[in-house]
């Protein structure tokens, strides 16, 4: 392992470059460079190591410019490890452009059956042996929580200890049970938004029959589609999204030599909502999360997609359709420009039929790490319905039920959130 340290704000940094195999099992060959920033607070050099897992899947790990929120308090009893998963960030980042050169589509799709979290526990596990730690914390927020699962089922000899924000994971069943029910929970977001901002819906519905009368073309050069538009829903699931998404559509259109037309501010910013080009292997690796063979029912096979087609209050032809959540749809790889050269990939990881299981459910209800879970009332991401059912399946987890935060409390009460949850853990 590779090490490059330096100072900041009173804290020693380390950047930890490790090589890892491409496949864990040893089937294929290949190696890949896994990437991790460590945090270690003045005096605080024989703290034991906490690893971040960020939500996801494909975003990397944060980057913080200020110290505070969640990390300043971790910081306080911990020595904190930033991990990027791989394909993200500056582990091995797979986009449209590296993908290119691993071949076609089916190369594509073989290679990327590697960064699952079976993978991404496997690459923490031989971090934690090269940086010398005999067990240490994760603290997995989404997918992340996924990830803490999953490192639960399979080498809970590495963890002294786990906390899971907003991040239970379904242990078994198909996609399609999942969507239904954050459909459901995004269907109420909508009408908990419209009952405060009522002025907004009518916005929504005049900027989609525009969309279906007049082409707009986003900052990227794409026209943007109603049903594209319609994924600024994305906004509703945050503590802050409400108001966010009120400022966006304060004001859309404007007149251009007599013809009424969207704002290009607007369309800069509902670019920015909905395109992928930063995180695309969270596109295609989304419905793989909820992928494990039998015990999933085979193949996802564009599970959000179908599930939607089933719901008409989400039809993009509605007289009023409603936003959608985080869900992904077989035609972004159309319209979405960083999407495009990665579809041939994506179906055929949505008709793989035997991805291996993730979670051992027998390891779980056998568990002895100390765990503490913060599950959200009205989560729109990951339901309150599932996590409760994962919780009863995990042997000495302790539970945060509340209903003060949407999916992001640890970014927006982070602090106050982890100290509850050590609090909760150790009690």
């Amino acid at each position: 392992m590779e090490t490059t340290s330096y100072r900041i704000d009173g804290h020693d940094v380390h950047e930890h470059v490790l090589t890892v195999p491409l496949d864990h099992t040893g089937a294929a060959d290949g190696s890949l460079e896994i990437f991790a920033r460590e945090f270690v607070r003045d005096g605080g050099q024989r703290r034991p190591r906490l690893v971040w897992f960020q939500g996801g899947p494909g975003n990397r790990a944060n980057r913080p410019d200020a110290i505070g929120g969640w990390l300043d308090r971790a910081l306080e009893d911990y020595r904190v490890v930033l991990l990027d998963q791989r394909g993200t960030g500056l582990s091995a980042p797979a986009d449209r452009q590296s993908l290119a050169e691993i071949g076609d589509g089916a190369a594509q799709a073989e290679y990327l059956t590697h960064f699952r979290a079976d993978s991404i526990v496997a690459d923490a596990e031989l971090l934690r042996q090269a940086l010398g730690e005999d067990r240490w914390t994760v603290l997995g927020q989404s997918y992340g929580g996924f990830l803490a699962t999953a490192y639960l089922s399979r080498a809970p000899h590495g963890l002294r200890e786990v906390l899971i924000t907003a991040g239970l994971p379904a242990l078994t069943g198909p996609a399609d049970d999942v969507y239904r029910l954050t459909f459901e929970r995004t269907a109420r977001r909508n009408a908990e938004f419209a009952a405060r901002y009522p002025m907004d819906v009518g916005t929504i519905r005049t900027v989609a029959d525009h969309l279906r009368a007049t082409e707009e073309l986003l900052p990227t050069g794409e026209p943007l589609s109603v049903r594209r538009f319609l994924q600024v829903g994305i906004q509703l699931g945050s503590s802050s999204g409400f108001d966010g998404l009120h400022y966006l559509l304060e004001d859309p259109f404007t007149t251009v030599r007599g013809t009424r037309r969207l704002r290009e501010r607007f369309l800069r910013e509902v670019g920015s909502v909905v395109s992928f080009a930063a995180n695309p292997l969270y596109a295609v690796m989304h419905e793989t999360i909820y992928a494990q063979g039998p015990l999933s029912g085979g193949a996802t096979a564009w599970a959000a997609d179908r599930v939607r087609r089933s719901l008409p209050e989400f039809s993009v032809d509605a007289e009023q359709p409603l936003l959608t959540g985080e869900h992904i749809f077989p035609w972004q790889f159309e319209e979405d420009p960083a999407l495009v050269p990665l579809r041939e990939a994506a179906e055929i990881l949505a008709a793989k039929e035997d991805f291996s299981p993730l979670y051992d459910v027998e390891a779980l209800a056998a568990n002895e790490v100390p765990v503490a879970a913060a599950i959200y009332h009205d989560d729109m991401f990951v339901p309150r319905e599932t996590s409760l059912a994962t919780a009863e399946a995990i042997s000495g987890i302790r539970t945060l039920v509340t209903n003060e935060y949407q999916h992001d409390g640890i970014r927006a009460d982070g602090r106050n959130l982890l100290d509850r949850l050590l609090t909760v853990l150790r009690r």
